[in-house]
C-alpha cells in the first residue's frame, strides 16, 4: 500500500513535469508487455516526450494542482499511462502512438490534451494527420518565397530580352 506522503511526491513531481511540458496523451496501457511498454517509452524519448505510470486520482491531483491545465476525468478509467510532451514537435507523440498501435495492436489511446483542447481516442488519426510545427513553418517560409522567385525570373527574363534586341539592333547596324 502506498502511503500518503508518497502519494504526495507523486502528485507534486506529477505537477511540476505537467507544468513543464506542451501536450498531454492518456493511453490504457493494460495487457501491454513491459518490454513494449520499453520500446514505447524509448521512441518518445527520441522526441523530448516522457512516458509516466499513475493511478488516475494520482493524475486528477496533479492536473487540479497544475497551472491553468483543465482535463474531462470522466475519461480516465482504468490502467493509465500519461505521455507529456515538449518542445516544437507537439504532436509527435501522436505519431508515433499511432505507428505504434497499428504495429503491436496496442496501447489503446485513451485522449490528447493539446493548447486546452481535447481530444478523444476517435481522434487519434486526425492527430497524427497534422502537420508539425516546423512543417508548417516550411510551408510558410516556401509560400512567401514563391512570389519573389517568379519576381527575380521576371526580371532575369527581361534583361535577357533586352540583351537580345540590343544584340540584333548591333548586328543590322554591322552590315
Amino acid at each position: 500500500m502506498v502511503t500518503k506522503t508518497k502519494k504526495q511526491q507523486v502528485v507534486a513531481e506529477l505537477t511540476e513535469q505537467i507544468n513543464n511540458a506542451d501536450s498531454f496523451y492518456f493511453i490504457d496501457y493494460s495487457f501491454m508487455p513491459v518490454k513494449l511498454q520499453e520500446a514505447l517509452r524509448n521512441e518518445l524519448k527520441e522526441k523530448q516526450a516522457s512516458m509516466r505510470v499513475a493511478k488516475n486520482t494520482l493524475i486528477k491531483r496533479a492536473f487540479d494542482a497544475a497551472d491553468g491545465v483543465e482535463l474531462p476525468f470522466e475519461k480516465l478509467t482504468g490502467m493509465t499511462n500519461l505521455i507529456m510532451g515538449t518542445g516544437e514537435e507537439l504532436l509527435a507523440p501522436a505519431k508515433i502512438l499511432k505507428e505504434f498501435a497499428q504495429k503491436n495492436k496496442m496501447p489503446a489511446f485513451k485522449g490528447a490534451l493539446l493548447d486546452g483542447q481535447y481530444f478523444d481516442e476517435k481522434q487519434l488519426d486526425t492527430l497524427a494527420a497534422m502537420p508539425t510545427k516546423p512543417e508548417i513553418i516550411a510551408g510558410i517560409l516556401g509560400s512567401i518565397n514563391a512570389p519573389i522567385s517568379g519576381i527575380v525570373g521576371a526580371i532575369n527574363a527581361t534583361i535577357r530580352d533586352l540583351a537580345s534586341v540590343i544584340e540584333e539592333v548591333a548586328k543590322k547596324n554591322a552590315n
